[in-house]
């Protein structure tokens, strides 16, 4: 194995999206990663189309480089058989509720004394304690609490969600950055610890990076506070229509937008006192790019992103998914990694892009079918 994670082992018994997107991250950083599932498999190996039972497009692109043994935790000698692996690694992750995992005895406190070294990671819905400790999570559940497809109403007018496992695929990147972190933390003090990620609770602190707005501001108020940022709920902040398709256009400095002005003939905006700043023109985001989209119907899409492009504003097509996996750069930095699995034949992956120079990260992999490796691990 190559990547800056080589020698380390991660026992993941977690499934779905949550724990699986943490593990594959530190797989492709070169981590050795031994998926244990229940005797039916993760639930996400019947997802999307299949060469073969319980291979799933959608466990393939989430479980490369993996490896898989069958357990089932509710058989004592399955448990013994856990803490034997657990033994020879350095991180555990699992997505269980607090209470089942204390009723297997595989809480923290269970594992810390006969596995002091151990990173012991756990994918949650909530933080222990609070009040929804024990309320099952998921995406949309979690979307809909930490006020993301609120976003959606406050702009449409009633709440949305966003068309991807938004929150099941972000905290799994937080949850690989926490273990990351603790791992450095061990080789300094030879200690492992528990850590938390709760989906709730990063997604309400990631919504409200630019969200919280002038609550940021304790104490009494003389008004009612201004919440959510202004520019990204106007009624343009969109990709913007153009004679033939649409831009995603973002000037974002002075400079930009004086030579966007310029380029659509609107040079008398420049002067006008309430675009002058970028403070100023997110508080009047709406006149804004009121002013300028009658200008972007003069042209298509092509020849404005060509010309944006020359003149340095920030701007790009508004692909689909077809045009995304033609995208000409990805194809330029070899972004997609073609791998032979022994079962599922030729796979095309997108693997994690990170680049390190003096420790590589490992070649994308094959996923495993289900308890390919018990008698690697398992004996």
């Amino acid at each position: 194995m190559t990547g800056p994670l080589s020698g380390m082992r991660v026992i993941d018994a977690s499934n779905f999206v949550f724990g699986p997107m943490a593990t594959q991250l530190l797989a492709d950083m070169g981590a050795e990663v031994i998926k244990v599932e229940p005797p039916q498999g993760d639930p996400m190996r019947m997802v999307g189309g299949s060469r073969n039972p319980k291979m799933g497009s959608f466990f393939l692109n989430l479980n490369r480089g993996k490896r898989s043994v069958v357990l089932d935790l509710k058989a004592a000698g399955d448990l013994a058989r856990l803490d034997a692996l657990l033994a020879t690694a350095d991180v555990f992750v699992h997505n269980m509720r607090p209470a089942a995992a204390r009723r297997l005895g595989i809480d923290y406190d269970s594992l810390a004394a006969r596995h002091p070294r151990l990173v012991y990671a756990v994918a949650l819905g909530f933080h222990q304690d609070g009040r929804y400790a024990e309320r099952p999570a998921y995406d949309d559940v979690i979307q809909g609490m930490s006020g993301v497809a609120g976003l959606h109403a406050r702009m449409y007018g009633e709440p949305g969600f966003v068309p991807m496992l938004f929150t099941d695929k972000l905290c799994g990147v937080y949850l690989a950055g926490a273990i990351a972190s603790a791992l450095v933390a061990r080789a300094a003090s030879g200690q492992g610890q528990q850590v938390e990620v709760p989906m709730f609770e990063t997604m309400a602190s990631f919504n409200l990076v630019e969200h919280l707005a002038d609550d940021i501001f304790s104490g009494p108020a003389a008004a009612a506070p201004a919440r959510g940022y202004e520019r990204v709920f106007s009624r343009y902040h969109r990709p913007l229509k153009t004679g033939e398709g649409y831009v995603c256009l973002v000037a974002n400095t002075d400079a930009q937008w004086q030579r966007l002005f310029a380029l659509l003939g609107r040079s008398e905006l420049a002067a006008d006192p309430r675009f002058a700043t970028m403070g100023d023109r997110i508080r009047h985001a709406e006149p804004l790019y009121e002013a300028i989209s009658g200008s972007l119907l003069e042209r298509g899409a092509v020849e404005w992103l060509a010309l944006f492009l020359e003149h340095d504003i920030p701007a790009g097509p508004a692909n689909g998914l077809d045009e995304l996996l033609n995208d000409p750069h990805l194809e330029d930095v070899a972004f997609f990694q073609t791998v032979e699995h022994p079962t599922e034949g030729t796979l095309r992956c997108a693997p994690t892009p990170l680049r390190f120079s003096a420790s590589p990260r490992a070649a994308a992999g094959g996923a495993p079918t289900l308890g390919e490796h018990n008698a690697d691990f398992l004996g």
